[in-house]
């Protein structure tokens, strides 16, 4: 089969499923453009006005017009738009901020961090010494009380906060405050919820942490990248860390879809995509806890939950198998405490971005949940998943992904 072919069969499965992962998006068709164009060919080391290669007029327009719409739309002193990726962009954060062997604090990935945030399979753990806060084991939140313990004791350079399953709130002004008070520096991860700080539903960490870095794929509905935001007194050590340190040549084609994005997230139609975010992720918790479900946290206050399937007597890998046979997409994931390992948890994780993108309500979260709970319950049954696949197929086409 060619390239072209396998293409356009993804494209058709990802028309015809539901896509519940969090950390997943579609991009406006302008950003797709972006991404798709010439601008992928062209050469550009360096920073606006200071190229190692000659034709970048332009293309020096267009990454201006990404850091003003990065700044603009977070409030920042200082943004670089070449990262690119989150843990690319999180080990020039590292580097720019310690030295090797430093001590660097994090929310462990088992309780809801991220490998970038220093787990022992990625390389920053090779270079820097962490320590992990988790979660409180009756309520599952953070314990800012206990973190704060934990930091006088372990006095690291950094203390990183942010998270990619934990469905609460992060208070990043305690943070910075728990960081000021051991002298580090802090460092906010919002990745998956930089939609909603953009619209000014979750605190922006901004205007309290030292540094702050987001991918651009999630809520905010841009390309596969990053961008890091800071202090103005911290631009020269982000930038000299980004480029030279961890990058060359940047990626000009998602520069461009990030401007996009950027200035696509400071509409007003952008503002009501989040708020009904933030309205599906809640009624899915709600239908799914009225089914038996355990909803991690007791619900969500973003755009994803986290729910430990183990009452159904299945694991996460289970779970998820069962429910792409019926056509609904999730991803398997551990939950705090977990006494699984990562490839069987106990745990899947849920989120509403791709579908609200697609236009989805009330009506049809309640038809999901449904569905996820009768895959639960009839997961061995491949007649009972082949017809909720059908009727999944049947609600995808009345909202296609545009």
């Amino acid at each position: 089969m060619t390239t072209k072919k396998l293409i356009q069969s993804e494209i058709k499965r990802q028309q015809s499923t539901i896509n519940l992962i969090p950390s997943e998006n579609y991009p406006s068709k302008a950003i797709r453009e972006a991404v798709g164009s010439l601008l992928m060919s062209k050469y550009a080391e360096g920073y606006p006005a200071k190229r190692y290669y000659a034709g970048n007029k332009v293309i020096d327009q267009i990454e201006n017009l990404a850091i003003v719409a990065a700044k603009k739309a977070f409030g920042a002193d200082h943004a670089n738009v070449q990262p690119y990726s989150g843990t690319p962009a999180n080990l020039a954060i590292y580097s720019a901020l310690a030295n090797p062997g430093d001590r660097i604090m994090s929310m462990s990935l088992s309780h809801g961090g991220h490998l970038s945030h220093g787990h022992k399979a990625n390389f920053s753990s090779q270079v820097y010494k962490f320590v992990n806060y988790g979660v409180d084991e009756k309520t599952h939140q953070l314990d800012y009380a206990e973190i704060r313990k934990l930091a006088r004791v372990f006095k690291p350079k950094v203390i990183v906060c942010g998270a990619t399953a934990y469905p609460r709130k992060i208070d990043f002004k305690k943070f910075a405050e728990i960081a000021k008070e051991v002298n580090a520096y802090c460092v906010a991860d919002i990745s998956h919820i930089a939609g909603l700080v953009a619209a000014g539903h979750h605190q922006n960490p901004t205007k309290y942490c030292d540094v702050v870095m987001t991918t651009t794929h999630k809520t905010l509905r841009g390309p596969r990248g990053a961008i890091i935001l800071c202090k103005k007194d911290l631009a020269s050590k982000i930038d000299k860390a980004v480029f030279p340190g961890f990058q060359g040549g940047p990626h000009l084609h998602s520069i461009a879809g990030k401007a996009i994005c950027l200035q696509e997230a400071k509409s007003v139609n952008f503002k009501k995509y989040i708020k009904q975010v933030l309205t599906n992720t809640k009624l899915l918790a709600e239908e799914l806890k009225s089914k038996g479900f355990k909803i991690i946290t007791n619900g969500s206050d973003n755009h994803l939950i986290l729910v430990d399937v183990s009452n159904f007597k299945l694991t996460g890998k289970v779970a998820t198998e069962a429910l792409e046979q019926a056509g609904i997409i999730a991803n398997k994931n551990l939950i705090p405490f977990d006494h699984k390992s990562p490839f069987e948890p106990s745990g899947i994780r849920l989120g509403a971005a791709a579908i609200t993108t697609r236009g989805m309500k009330e009506r049809e979260i309640k038809k999901i949940a449904q569905w996820i709970y009768e895959v639960m319950v009839n997961y061995t049954s491949k007649s009972d998943l082949s017809k909720i696949n059908k009727e999944v197929k049947q609600l995808c086409k009345k909202f296609p992904i545009k």
